[in-house]
């Protein structure tokens, strides 16, 4: 009788248990450590998004009613760039006419530091254009307010130059 011996395998061979233990312990690592994250976010977070919420409430309670009446108003506001280093803002009321008679100030800060922050100071032009002279280089969020006798508007917006 003849016995068929089996080869032995040789040494150093991944088999399949092998990549089937790799990828068992590569995922296990990934899962330990996305847990630990988890629980330290959770552990650090107060639950308290802002430091004192309820003023913060009422501030933009504020706003959202300074924001009914200048809709109610009807003043509109274009902002334009015609040349390196002015800023022409041109108010017009609820007709669409120029509005001649109002005092416009304003600044200009960078999106997300205020190192380099600019006041404006707009004079009329005519036509109901104020324009102010700025150092417009790169992103910059202009902050103004328009004023009359009784009312006041506010514009906001982005102003990006090359």
């Amino acid at each position: 009788m003849t016995v068929a011996a089996t080869p032995p395998s040789p040494k150093g061979q991944i088999t399949g248990w092998h990549v089937l233990a790799a990828m068992v312990a590569f995922f296990a690592l990934i899962i330990a450590v996305d847990a630990l994250f988890i629980v330290k976010a959770y552990r650090s977070f107060s639950g308290q998004v802002a430091s004192n919420p309820y003023e913060a409430g009422l501030a933009f309670n504020r706003t959202l009613e300074e924001r009914r009446r200048e809709a109610a108003l009807g003043w509109a506001a274009t902002v334009d760039t015609p040349r390196p280093g002015v800023v022409v803002v041109r108010m017009t009321d609820k007709a669409g006419q120029p509005m001649t008679s109002l005092s416009l100030t304003g600044t200009l800060e960078r999106p997300a530091t205020e190192v380099g922050r600019q006041t404006l100071n707009f004079k009329p032009i005519g036509d109901g254009r104020y324009e102010a002279s700025a150092r417009l280089d790169g992103a910059w969020d202009l902050k103004a307010v328009a004023r009359d006798a009784k009312d006041k508007f506010q514009v906001e917006t982005r102003l990006v130059a090359p």
